[in-house]
């Protein structure tokens, strides 16, 4: 490690050597990408290319011996490709670059194996089941579209919608749908419209395409993005028979673009004729609901009551007399009942009243002190008595 300070800095051709030092206990790497650019001057042996990052906005110089390069000939464009390669620094300039050994194509029956490794992966996390799915808007009160520069995509979206809803508003965001930008592009515009706050559903589209050129729209990156979105998210990318992973993670799966296009917005003409078929059925359900009372009233007004007030009143007349005669019946009855009982209480009460045994001659002795006197032995000579009759009372002295 170099020691250094503000007293004692070192020169930049020291500190370039020592990063060179660095760097070359890096050894030789294997290095996956995107190649970018290839560059054959004519008459060089070696061919200078730039090999991208398939998921970031980055990318390395590399130079490869041109019989290394002509080994895996012919590689197309934006050809996928891992590189066995030591990195070089030139401590004059200052510049890095990677000396390549080896260079691979990777092919399509690995890429597909490892896009089914990465689908079994999100598949277990969850990132494709339904319940995670959200339903478009109705009315969206704008659509976001990220598409191709001025693609026919896009136009299949916003014709086919307009043709639809004639009024639909749009956030377009042209990106480039291919190659080793593709995935940074979609991915920079998909969280800008996530942000939108109008946009209510989002449109990812491309046309058709090769296997490769559909590749980022399978990028694990991109996928994540998309599942973690809190707008609902269309994909419409190549044709029906295409199926990227985005496809599966996607809230819903358009065919096609135009497919995209009718499924974000109503038919404005078909949902004007359900309105006039609701507003044809809510007349006739309130024109039947009069017509059903009118009848109701035209029934009520046509009964004897109506056409003859009087004879309600009558009728609660005669019933009243009914009620008043046989109140006082029962009045009556009631009175007669109260009256025997009465009698047969007086009866049995004279029955059993002293006064009727006074009435038959007997006399009842009270003392002086009031109490009754019951033998004569409780009496003597000059006590004062007082006798109670059947009419009256006589004092009296014993002798």
């Amino acid at each position: 490690m170099l020691e250094t300070s503000a007293d004692s800095p070192v020169p930049v051709r020291v500190i370039s050597e020592a990063i060179g030092d660095y760097l070359s206990r890096l050894g030789a790497v294997w290095i996956e990408g995107e190649l970018s650019e290839v560059t054959v001057r004519p008459g060089a042996q070696m061919v200078f290319m730039r090999l991208r990052d398939t998921s970031a906005d980055m990318s390395i110089s590399i130079m490869a011996h041109k019989s290394v390069v002509e080994a895996v000939q012919p590689l197309p464009q934006n050809a996928r490709v891992v590189m066995h390669s030591k990195v070089s620094w030139y401590a004059k300039n200052g510049s890095l670059s990677f000396s390549v050994k080896e260079i691979r194509q990777v092919g399509v029956g690995e890429l597909l194996a490892r896009l089914e490794e990465l689908k079994n992966q999100l598949a277990k996390e969850g990132l494709f089941d339904a319940d995670r799915k959200i339903e478009l808007p109705f009315l969206p009160r704008a659509v976001g579209v990220i598409c191709g520069r001025n693609s026919d995509a896009e136009k299949d979206v916003v014709e086919n919608a307009k043709r639809r809803f004639p009024g639909v508003r749009f956030e377009i965001r042209e990106v480039a749908v291919q190659g080793a930008a593709a995935v940074v592009e979609v991915s920079a515009a998909l969280r800008e419209l996530e942000a939108h706050p109008e946009v209510d559903v989002i449109i990812i589209t491309r046309g058709g395409g090769s296997f490769e050129d559909l590749l980022p729209f399978s990028d694990e990156s991109l996928i994540r993005l998309a599942a973690s979105c809190a707008t609902p998210i269309v994909s419409a990318i190549g044709h029906e028979k295409d199926s990227p992973l985005l496809d599966l993670v996607a809230d819903w799966r358009a065919s096609t673009p135009t497919d995209a296009g009718k499924r974000v917005v109503p038919d404005m003409n078909e949902e004007l004729v359900k309105i006039k078929q609701l507003t044809e059925r809510a007349s006739r359900k309130i024109h039947n609901m009069i017509d059903f009372e009118i009848s109701r009233i035209d029934q009520l007004l046509d009964r004897p009551v109506m056409r003859e007030p009087s004879t309600m009143v009558e009728n609660r007349r005669e019933q009243l007399r009914i009620l008043l005669t046989r109140s006082w019946r029962s009045t009556d009855h009631a009175i007669a009942l109260g009256r025997e009982e009465i009698n047969s209480l007086m009866a049995a009460v004279r029955a059993l009243s002293p006064q009727a045994t006074l009435d038959r001659g007997y006399a009842v002795v009270h003392d002086q002190a009031g109490a009754i006197v019951r033998s004569a032995t409780d009496l003597a000579t000059g006590d004062h008595l007082k006798l109670l009759l059947a009419s009256g009372s006589a004092p009296v002295i014993v002798e």
